[in-house]
């Protein structure tokens, strides 16, 4: 795994010498693998507003595809031997130790069939293609290059969807496949996008709001071919996903949760564990991480009971909360997305205390499409880096009556909007001193573990005043404490999905059916839960370490610039980073 690499020694870097020159060859490294890597990856590229590769959809999972990306992972590693690292300057080293973590640990997951299992109930293309065919997300749909555009990946989407059959009957045969609880969510998923005809279709949303500025012709022509293309293509590739999964893989898929039922499954759990987590910790410890956590946010827990008043257990406790309907104020879906723009008001002073930066991307709040609203969770969608479209915050509002207070909404509004993704995902893309692959790069452990971090910073923002929203946030961290016990569990310790629930139903004021949105999530994602409690257990201990070591000092603004400042980053290069700041703060 070649583990080792990131932990590279800091040294290096010696206070007062000249600063080193710029490596130029380094520079055209990043800049090469930046754009060599958008071809691979164009979805991306329509996310970040670079609109080059907007009628691109590489068939990904296909044999050829992940040959060309190891091979093009393999090239730039070999270019990075070829880099002397005792030449590179303090901010070269990170950008250095930053993209060899990342070419290791992707030449790493190409070894693994995870292509077999292409999608799932709660990620994969098909899901996004939809996202993005209904004109609400990145995809753009302003001029007739853009409608083109995106016919061109219609057709391309065809061709994926039975190359994922082909994959899946490929897992069949080596007994790489799904569990059967996830497959069941998966059919009615497809069957809600191949249903409807072509007018009542998500796919022709774009031709219900074609620009006012093309011409009857204009209109008339692409109505015709947006109908014709959902009709005879979209409906048709869905429709045949759904046939494949209701008659022949769900017979085929595994009775198991977890992936150590599968024969690599030990081993490709443990790649999962690093690669979501950027860390050494191991299952086993990450499991004991979460009992002790579990352990502390109950004793919180319990002294917020205490406070309101309520007599009995922590659990009866949890079923109050659920049903009281003073905790339920909302009769529309309009006053529950009101509520959270309170939020960003009533937090608005205190930002400029803790944060010397802030974003210039815009933001807007957002309730969830009817499509995917069922099965989504909240959600941060991240803005373009020139500013041409904001960064969202969607709310699935599925019964405004029955949206609950204590699930945590000033806990939520801080991990998913302000200051948690909207701030580390907008300052990274608007930071224009580092790499464009640190720019618009991503580790679960860092952005998740700073988004659960700035939960903890709501009572330093003016919120957890009430002691119901503050039992939200405790829960809201008893979630991500849970997680790692549930987690490893599930994939390790041989736990079924029903063990799995009933412990976080014994440990969280969660509905049955939220657990189990969250716990087939785990089982379809193996260790992506774990990212959030082990970044922000890291980030939370740097900073309690800096104040100690630094005393008066050590400034939270300061820290948190400090923190944000080079964007994404494998938590053992932030740490490293981190120290050598206060390294030099200290002299």
């Amino acid at each position: 795994m070649n583990k080792l690499l990131i932990f590279t020694v800091f040294s290096l870097f010696i206070i007062g010498c000249n600063k080193p020159k710029e490596n130029k060859q380094l520079k055209t490294l990043f800049e090469h693998y930046y754009e060599e890597r958008l071809q691979f990856f164009p979805l991306e590229a329509t996310s970040q507003g670079d609109n080059r590769f907007n009628d691109k959809l590489p068939i990904d999972i296909s044999e050829g595809y992940r040959k060309s990306l190891l091979s093009f992972y393999q090239t730039y590693l070999n270019s990075l031997d070829r880099i002397e690292t005792k030449e590179l300057s303090e901010d070269e080293l990170i950008q250095y130790n930053t993209l060899r973590f990342n070419l290791n640990t992707e030449i790493e997951g190409l070894t693994y069939p995870s292509h077999l299992t292409p999608f799932n109930q709660f990620t994969g293309l098909p899901l996004t293609f939809a996202q993005l065919g209904s004109g609400e997300a990145s995809q753009p749909f302003k001029t007739t290059q853009d409608y083109d555009n995106w016919l061109k990946r219609i057709d391309q989407f065809v061709i994926w969807a039975d190359t994922a059959i082909a994959n899946f009957d490929k897992g069949i045969a080596s007994q790489f496949v799904l569990p059967k609880s996830l497959v069941v969510k998966m059919i009615p998923q497809m069957h809600d996008l191949s249903e409807p005809a072509a007018t009542e279709n998500l796919f022709f949303e774009p031709i219900k709001k074609l620009p006012t500025n093309f011409t009857p012709e204009q209109k008339i022509s692409y109505t015709q071919k947006y109908t014709e293309a959902i009709d005879k293509k979209i409906r048709p590739a869905y429709k045949k996903l759904e046939v494949y999964l209701a008659k022949t893989y769900l017979k085929a898929a595994r009775p198991s949760s977890g992936i150590g039922a599968l024969k690599i499954g030990k081993k490709y759990y443990d790649y999962q564990t690093y690669y979501w987590t950027t860390s050494l910790k191991t299952p086993d410890e990450i499991f004991q991480t979460g009992l002790s956590e579990v352990s502390r946010i109950q004793k919180e827990m319990l002294k917020v009971k205490d406070q309101v008043g309520f007599k009995g257990d922590l659990l009866t406790f949890f079923e109050s909360v659920k049903s009281d309907p003073k905790l339920m104020p909302y009769k529309t879906p309009e006053e529950v997305l009101a509520a959270f723009k309170a939020i960003q008001t009533k937090i608005d002073p205190n930002l400029k205390k803790i944060f010397n930066n802030t974003p210039k991307t815009g933001f807007e709040i957002r309730r969830t499409e009817a499509f995917r609203e069922a099965s989504a969770s909240a959600e941060y969608m991240q803005g373009t880096a020139d500013g041409s479209r904001p960064g969202i915050f969607y709310v699935p509002i599925l019964d405004a009556t029955k949206f609950n207070i204590t699930s945590g909404m000033e806990s939520l509004f801080l991990h998913e909007a302000i200051p948690g993704h909207h701030y580390q995902v907008s300052l990274q893309q608007e930071n224009q001193t580092i790499p464009k692959f640190m720019r618009f790069g991503w580790y679960g452990a860092y952005g998740e573990g700073w988004a659960l971090y700035t939960e903890s910073l709501g009572k330093e923002l003016g919120l957890y005043t009430d002691p119901y929203q503050y039992f939200g946030s405790l829960g809201d961290e008893m979630h991500r404490a849970i997680r790692l016990v549930v987690d490893v569990g599930i994939h390790i310790k041989g736990w079924s999905r029903e063990e799995a629930l009933n412990y976080m139903l014994q440990n969280e004021a969660i509905s049955k059916e939220g657990a189990i949105a969250e716990i087939e999530r785990y089982m379809a994602i193996p260790g992506q839960a774990l990212s959030y409690k082990i970044g922000a257990l890291k980030i939370r201990e740097l900073r309690a370490k800096y104040t100690t070591s630094l005393g008066e000092k050590f400034n939270l603004a300061d820290f948190h610039d400090q923190v944000l400042k080079n964007g994404c980053l494998p938590l053992s290069v932030l740490e490293e980073t981190l120290d050598a700041w206060a390294n030099k703060l200290a002299k």
